[in-house]
């Protein structure tokens, strides 16, 4: 009696095994019938498994979309997908024989609305991915294309810029959305035609003296700061003047725009917001460094301000309160110049020292958290991100007064150029990503092709060029 009631309740717990297991089937089936593996099971909780990727418009905001053309739409979709299943199932990549064809550029790039626990260090070979914004951290090309770039080590282009200033705290060089390069030459702005070569004289201060220049995000307005402390706008086009702000008691030496809203930082140790909309020569003053507001950059995104002092330092400035910085960074050992946003990640900063600090440093700005530095072995001038792969630009002064291009994700040398024979102070790049120009109290401006197959129009040589002068 005891066997048959045992054997009674082993068959009715197999029945109940049997049903359990039907319903997990159903289930399974209903998840579009992924088979994970242990691992893969643990990251199902956040990420449903490969409907994380068929579900990437709940999870994420498209921020940026370049525009593909139609061929390229379908294989550049499917290597996408491929790269996320790479990075987050860490399933390697099958492809067929001439089945996909890639592009050069960034394809997509995602800001995460929902905060995932992701923080696993598999999923990334680098510490500069912020885990809390999930973004591709190279380009599709990196991972899966084959695109060989060679980077002439002499530049395509020279121009004589005399009087250029060999200043360390000032910004004379800014190319504009519409192609133009302005160059300040002492009390002089002009103007240089990227497409024809021509040079315009924008304006002579006559008893002053130009000590930063920045194109509005349009391009059609340039802001000049003067060694007395006046902003002056610009109208490039019409070449006349708009406006003029007061406000500053010394020499304006760094600018920045974000929309309608122009920073500048002086020497007085202030930086000033103005709303070229408003009356009034600002509305807001901030006041944090100790000594000079040497560099300052907008965030893509227009929240966040980061100024740069001589006092070593480096502030975070929400644009939503601007009375008082939100962090205070303070881990460089000199002045602090080089300022620059990645375009490919949200959040992330880099910042580089002068002459007693030589190091570039990664910042989480979102957290105000340190991530990695790089020491340079020689003072940090300027650092600009590139617009076409996840790849930083920085220019140096003493000893060797090079221009480093540098890889991301591991800040491997990419490709080291020389030819100043004073340290880079000044640096810009063309509209379309492909080309920096760079500035040194050598009194010249030097082009330099890093994309070379993005802008085949560039006549390159190596032998001997040509140096006509800027004004």
């Amino acid at each position: 009696m005891s066997k048959l009631k045992s054997q009674s309740v082993s068959n009715q717990a197999l029945c109940n095994d049997t049903s359990i297991q039907q319903q997990n089937h159903q289930q399974i089936k209903q998840e579009n019938q992924y088979n994970l593996s242990s691992t893969d099971c643990k990251r199902q909780k956040s990420f449903l498994g490969d409907r994380f990727v068929t579900q990437l418009k709940k999870n994420f905001t498209i921020i940026q979309e370049n525009q593909l053309e139609n061929q390229d739409i379908a294989s550049s979709q499917m290597a996408l997908e491929m790269l996320y299943k790479q990075q987050i199932l860490e399933q390697e990549p099958i492809f067929e024989l001439d089945s996909m064809q890639f592009i050069n550029q960034s394809g997509f790039q995602y800001n995460q609305q929902n905060n995932y626990n992701i923080h696993n260090s598999k999923i990334y070979n680098s510490i500069l991915i912020d885990h809390k914004y999930f973004t591709i951290p190279e380009t599709l090309s990196n991972y899966y294309g084959k695109y060989v770039r060679k980077i002439q080590k002499v530049p395509f282009k020279v121009l004589d810029a005399p009087q250029l200033q060999d200043d360390f705290y000032l910004n004379l060089i800014d190319w504009s959305n519409q192609n133009t390069l302005s160059v300040a030459l002492n009390s002089c702005v002009y103007l240089w035609n990227a497409q024809s070569s021509k040079v315009t004289k924008l304006l002579d201060l006559h008893n002053d003296q130009v000590t930063s220049v920045a194109w509005s995000l349009k391009g059609s307005h340039l802001a000049v700061g003067t060694k007395i402390g006046e902003v002056q706008i610009w109208d490039a086009i019409k070449l006349s003047r708009v406006r003029t702000y007061k406000g500053h008691i010394a020499r304006v030496g760094t600018l920045c725009f974000s929309d309608n809203v122009l920073s500048s930082g002086s020497r007085d140790k202030l930086i000033l917001q103005r709303d070229l909309r408003l009356k009034g020569n600002y509305f807001q003053k901030q006041s944090a460094h100790k000594q000079e507001v040497c560099g300052l950059k907008w965030s893509p995104d227009g929240q966040m301000l980061a100024s740069g002092g001589n006092d070593n330092k480096l502030y975070l400035w929400s644009s939503n309160k601007q009375d008082k910085p939100i962090f205070r960074l303070s881990e460089h050992q000199a002045a602090v110049k080089a300022i620059a946003w990645s375009p490919h990640q949200h959040g992330l900063l880099a910042s580089g020292g002068g002459t007693a600090d030589k190091t570039i440093r990664f910042w989480n700005a979102l957290e105000g958290k340190s991530l990695q530095k790089e020491d340079t072995g020689s003072q940090v001038c300027n650092l600009m991100f590139s617009k076409i792969e996840n790849e930083l630009i920085s220019t140096h002064g003493y000893s060797q007064n090079q221009i480093v291009l540098w890889k991301c994700n591991n800040m491997k040398r990419i490709s080291t150029l020389v030819g100043h024979t004073c340290r880079v102070l000044y640096l810009a790049m063309s509209p379309d990503g492909s080309t920096i120009v760079t500035g040194a109290g050598d009194e010249t401006l030097r082009f330099w092709n890093l994309y070379p197959q993005i802008n085949q129009n560039y006549n390159q040589s190596n032998g001997s060029l040509h140096i006509p002068t800027i004004r």
